[in-house]
């Protein structure tokens, strides 16, 4: 461990944070120090958090493929596809706001939904009854056993903070990163500052 991670495990120690309890909705910032490359200054939507386990999607590595790429018969779109994490990377899985509107949907929270049917969604985008901005695609998610997480949350290599709806889907870069850590507190700016590579310091 370098002096900068030891500097950042005794901020994050001083810091009182009353409300690192992962749920569906909120989101996993990474700390700035984490060794796996795959969760790199990271922002994860948790779309399932229970006794069983949690699931989640990074939403802010967007990768430089577009969808058409990756699905030859859906319909033409200048959506990209994000890297949702490195697990089942085979595997497409999408966020979006329509709701009821799309059979088997699953609510995240107000207005964020996940899945659904995707022939439906395909006559949806065909029909141009859905915007690209109502809509991420992923490939690929991340996920942990019972308890893994909280383990995580102890050892600080995660710090739970809350995500509007309108978040999810305005900040598609990893400067979300950032802007989530700042909203969090003032302390959490001097965090959202550290570089990906401590070394440049």
């Amino acid at each position: 461990m370098n002096n900068e991670e030891k500097a950042f495990n005794r901020f994050f120690k001083q810091l009182k944070i009353e409300d690192q309890k992962p749920a569906s909705g909120r989101v996993l910032l990474s700390e700035p120090f984490l060794a796996d490359p795959n969760f790199t200054h990271s922002a994860i939507l948790l779309v399932r958090h229970d006794a069983e386990g949690s699931v989640g999607f990074t939403i802010n590595h967007p990768s430089d493929t577009k969808l058409n790429e990756i699905i030859d018969d859906f319909p033409p779109t200048n959506s990209f596809v994000f890297v949702g994490g490195p697990v089942s990377n085979e595997s497409l899985f999408y966020l979006h706001t329509l709701g009821d509107k799309l059979s088997g949907s699953i609510k995240i929270q107000e207005g964020l939904y996940w899945g659904g049917d995707f022939e439906e969604l395909k006559s949806m985008m065909e029909s141009g009854t859905v915007s690209e901005h109502q809509i991420m695609f992923l490939v690929g998610y991340s996920g942990w056993g019972s308890d893994q997480l909280e383990a995580e949350l102890k050892s600080h290599s995660w710090i739970v903070a809350d995500i509007s709806t309108e978040n999810v889907f305005k900040g598609k870069s990893r400067e979300l990163w950032n802007e989530l850590l700042t909203l969090k507190s003032e302390a959490f700016q001097i965090v959202s500052n550290f570089p990906e590579d401590p070394s440049l310091n």
